[in-house]
């Protein structure tokens, strides 16, 4: 269906690195409330039990520089250590069997999309001195969708998308193509991005709200079915089996009212007779069922009518065994058949294989024998 849609990663953290001339930080994507494993590890992997690090969330707009862990020689902000911001406190541990090879990585639980943003990791008194840049993204969970007006005739569906960057968010019908939609409406809380986007859709389907985040390239979506009793999806036609008397086809419209009107056409717009149509009742609307047989190969057509008299249609190709086709078949057969021994014979005449003879008797005067008669007939040069 599905313009194809990308689906976020069902593990709880994902990892990516995003890197300038060697020189980027290196990109971590997480999704909201799971956890997310920040790494910061020296590349000579020193034993780094009795050493000190401090890791830094960075000064963002509006906000100041926040204390995420400090580690100094087995002293640390889960053992007494005081000074970490508030809002990382009881969230953030490290790995204390893996100091010993130079392992300064941290784990952030239950995240969310406040935590976005620089981290470092710095050692600053190893020779050199090393800092370690990691940026937290927070991937956008599946947008949320609901109903803000229904009627016979069409639904208002509004689609809210978060996540931080800001993601971009769009609807879509079953076949991936874009519907046309008001202006988003876009909001910023506790570090995320908010985003509203409302769609008015007139025919009864499966719809998604996709939201996208690309500088991470991640994208997520949420489906919902809508059913429009005044209105029904495009008609759906398929051939079940053949018969002795034909081909036995189907037309099926989901989601329609009551009064929708259902036939089966030939390809010259011809009406066919067809089964009486049955309806099953879903949700305030209707499916229904319309069944026909035809007899000779050709195309078929499935026509809904509406009550505004607009049509939708359907159409399908069918090859029917033993339809007049074949018939045309052996008839053409026949005729090649007559004109190879036609041609064959002309053949045979002009190599002079076969003689014609014409012979006429002359008109009986008084001294033949008293009869005149007319011949004609073929004779082998023999005379034979």
């Amino acid at each position: 269906m599905m313009n194809v849609l990308l689906l976020a990663c069902s593990c709880l953290l994902t990892l990516s690195v995003t890197t300038t001339d060697g020189q980027g930080p290196e990109v971590i994507k997480v999704k909201q409330d799971s956890d997310v494993v920040l790494p910061c590890s020296l590349s000579n992997k020193q034993n780094i039990v009795k050493a000190f690090f401090h890791w830094k969330k960075v000064a963002q707009k509006d906000q100041r520089q926040k204390e995420v862990f400090f580690y100094n020689a087995g002293t640390h902000y889960n053992n007494g250590e005081p000074g970490q911001s508030e809002e990382f406190k009881g969230r953030v541990s490290h790995f204390e069997d893996q100091l010993k090879y130079g392992n300064a990585s941290i784990i952030i639980r239950n995240t969310k999309m406040a935590d976005s943003g620089n981290y470092t990791c710095v050692f600053p008194y190893l020779q050199p001195p090393q800092t370690f840049y990691i940026e937290l993204v927070g991937a956008a969970p599946k947008p949320s969708v609901i109903y803000l007006k229904q009627t016979k005739e069409w639904s208002l569906l509004q689609c809210e998308a978060h996540g931080n960057p800001q993601p971009e968010v769009e609807w879509q019908d079953s076949d991936g193509n874009r519907l046309p939609a008001e202006d988003p409406q876009v909001s910023e809380r506790g570090g995320s991005f908010y985003v509203t986007l409302n769609v008015t859709v007139t025919k009864t389907d499966d719809y998604h709200c996709v939201a996208t985040q690309k500088t991470i390239s991640h994208q997520i979506h949420t489906k919902t079915s809508v059913h429009i009793s005044g209105a029904a999806s495009k008609p759906s036609v398929t051939s079940l089996d053949e018969t002795e008397d034909g081909m036995l086809l189907q037309c099926e419209v989901l989601g329609a009212s009551s009064d929708l009107r259902l036939e089966w056409q030939d390809s010259d717009g011809n009406r066919l007779p067809a089964d009486e149509p049955t309806l099953s009742e879903r949700g305030g609307s209707y499916d229904i069922i319309l069944q026909t047989t035809v007899t000779q190969t050709g195309r078929y057509r499935c026509v809904t009518t509406d009550q505004t008299n607009k049509h939708t249609q359907a159409e399908i190709f069918v090859s029917v065994n033993g339809s007049s086709t074949g018939w045309i078949g052996i008839v053409v057969a026949v005729l090649v058949t007559l004109l190879v021994v036609g041609v064959l014979l002309a053949v045979l005449v002009h190599q002079g294989c076969i003689t014609p003879k014409c012979s006429s008797g002359d008109k009986r005067d008084t001294g033949n024998d008293g009869s005149a008669q007319e011949k004609a007939k073929f004779t082998s040069p023999s005379g034979n």
